[in-house]
């Protein structure tokens, strides 16, 4: 009888599994040990030989080369080796990319039809990390999430099972020291195509006389980035470099975020004169934070404006003349209206780049030419070959933050325009977006449980004095119900409920749509929109705030995050007193 320990017998924690979030995998530093990154990462390379997405071609295993890059958090590194072990075991050889963009990865690797790893957090807390996997032809789709989960699952039982003295993780659940891979040289062949892919299309002269700030900070593409935008013709300045790690959510600028800035302009501006916009990214570099410059009416004190996501999105489709847009649901409305006069619809998807990448999929196979998506956070993807100034620039289907920026940039200069000029030609409607951090992850699935319709083909419900019509994603009709039905009623009590939440003292109007498609989008009578969304990747509940004026727009995401009695902190009031069950 073998009486020898297994692994799990002697571990000195917990085991936590990892879970998907919005896009990749995501979870707190301490429980992302290397035993667990080995598993999803041994399990992800077994769901795609099954399904046959490793590589297109027909390279030897023992000869294959996956590609793998990472962030600048400090547990990158050792989840890069943990990463890099799994795939050693596997039979491939590891092809190290180095510290650079998330798109630069995805780029160097889809060009070689090969899968691939990037480690990183993105723009969440560096006590928080993860991983993202991509297919040989394209990011990993929702649709494969279930498998993946299954096949990770079976490697994780199949490690905790093995005797201690033979395993390759001590009871820290950390590779030992003799198992710990040493990875290779970096390979800069990612970083020079991703450098090449916008040279090839924007021409040296295009930005020149435009000055930028670009902040550094933590962002992986801070070396990169700067040098593609020279080569655009911009003069780059670089500013605001940090040797630890901090995260920049650019869906969620803050005051005191632009007055550093502003405080970081007015100081250069006394060195090199007049600056037209500040730039930088997020964590692993694949949304872009703009950030237009002009003179306020005080001498020496620069006036700052943010530039959201998803009107820089808008101003790059329309500079590279696509025919059909993919945007998440999430996205401020006057992105809908200016396509819509153009003679485009767009199409709202679910908030995460694996259901940007389905529509715009589904929008090829319809046939159409020039398909773009992006994310509200500014994430920019080319789901087609796209011509541009005589060069062609591929298909990029994952967010990448560098395009915009010279998108919008070039579109400015091209005009005479400022960067506002530019956004101002948007129809006018205001967003603001902010979050409660370390918000209860149950608490934020209660209330989106409570508030979903009884049939998941229902998406719209829109509200009049005795009906509630109801529409699908597509925004059919595909039934009503009567207020004096059973589940009318149930769902009139939902809508007061959140008319008691969203009142009129605080400025809101009657609730006339509400869209469940990915969150709760409530849809005010006085023109008003406000969604709610927990993260898909951390313990925050967020808030998506439009409105017809910025200044409404920023109210209401005020008094959303306000403690400790503000909008979200009064719907987890209602959920955890038991008030809907």
């Amino acid at each position: 009888m073998n009486t020898q320990p297994q692994l799990r017998d002697v571990l000195d924690y917990t085991p936590v599994a990892s879970r998907f979030g919005t896009s990749g995998v995501r979870a707190l530093v301490k429980d992302l040990t290397d035993l667990e990154v080995y598993s999803l990462t041994l399990g992800t390379l077994r769901y795609l030989e099954d399904i046959g997405r490793i590589q297109f071609g027909r390279i030897p295993r023992e000869s294959l080369q996956i590609p793998i890059g990472g962030d600048l958090r400090p547990s990158t590194p050792r989840i890069l080796g943990a990463t890099a072990r799994a795939i050693l075991d596997a039979g491939y050889r590891v092809d190290y990319v180095g510290s650079l963009p998330t798109p630069a990865l995805t780029l160097y690797a889809l060009g070689k039809g090969i899968m691939s790893f990037m480690c990183t957090g993105s723009h969440i807390p560096a006590d928080r990390n993860g991983q993202k996997a991509n297919r040989c032809d394209g990011e990993v789709l929702k649709s494969d999430e279930p498998g993946i989960v299954a096949a990770v699952e079976a490697v994780r039982q199949q490690e905790y099972r093995r005797p201690a003295a033979v395993s390759r993780f001590d009871t820290a659940g950390m590779l030992k020291p003799e198992q710990r891979p040493v990875l290779p040289p970096v390979n800069r062949a990612a970083e020079r195509l991703y450098l090449e892919r916008y040279h090839r299309v924007f021409p040296p002269y295009g930005l020149r006389g435009m000055r930028i700030l670009f902040y550094e900070y933590a962002a992986v593409g801070r070396e990169l980035l700067p040098r593609i935008l020279t080569l655009a013709g911009a003069q780059v300045i670089r500013v605001g470099r940090s040797d630890t790690f901090v995260p920049i959510d650019t869906e969620a600028i803050s005051p005191a975020h632009l007055e550093l800035l502003a405080r970081i302009v007015a100081e250069q501006q006394t060195k090199y004169g007049r600056i037209d916009a500040i730039v930088s990214t997020d964590g692993d570099s694949d949304r872009p934070l703009i950030v237009g410059v002009s003179e306020s009416g005080d001498p020496g004190t620069p006036a700052l404006r943010f530039f959201p996501g998803d009107l820089v999105g808008a101003v790059t489709a329309d500079y590279l003349a696509a025919d059909a847009v993919s945007v998440p649901i999430s996205t401020n409305p006057g992105v809908h209206e200016y396509f819509k006069g153009k003679g485009l619809t767009t199409t709202k998807t679910r908030i995460g780049s694996p259901f940007v990448i389905e529509a715009m999929r589904e929008a090829l196979a319809q046939g159409k030419q020039r398909v773009v998506g992006w994310e509200a956070n500014g994430g920019f993807l080319v789901g087609s070959e796209l011509t541009l100034h005589g060069g062609v620039l591929h298909a990029l289907p994952t967010r990448d933050a560098i395009l915009p920026m010279l998108a919008v940039m070039s579109a400015a200069a091209d005009q005479g325009f400022t960067l506002s000029e530019c956004i101002d030609r948007l129809p006018q409607w205001y967003g603001k977006a902010d979050l409660i951090d370390d918000f209860p992850q149950d608490t934020s699935r209660e209330i989106l449980a409570y508030f979903q319709p009884p049939r998941e083909a229902i998406r719209w419900l829109e509200f009049s004095d005795d009906r509630i019509l109801l529409r699908d994603l597509t925004e059919a009709v595909i039934g009503e119900w009567s207020v004096n039905d059973p589940e009318g009623q149930a769902f009139a009590r939902k809508r007061r409920i959140l008319e008691g939440i969203f009142t009129e003292g605080r400025g809101f109007g009657e609730i006339v749509r509400i869209n469940v498609q990915d969150g709760i989008r409530c849809f005010f009578r006085n023109g008003d929109i406000a969604h709610i969304r927990p993260s898909g990747n951390a313990p925050q509940l967020r808030i998506y705030a439009h409105s017809r004026t910025q200044a409404r727009a920023d109210e209401i995401a005020a008094m959303a995050v306000a403690e400790p009695d503000g909008i979200l902190r009064d719907l987890q009031r209602f959920i955890e007193s038991g008030t809907g069950s």
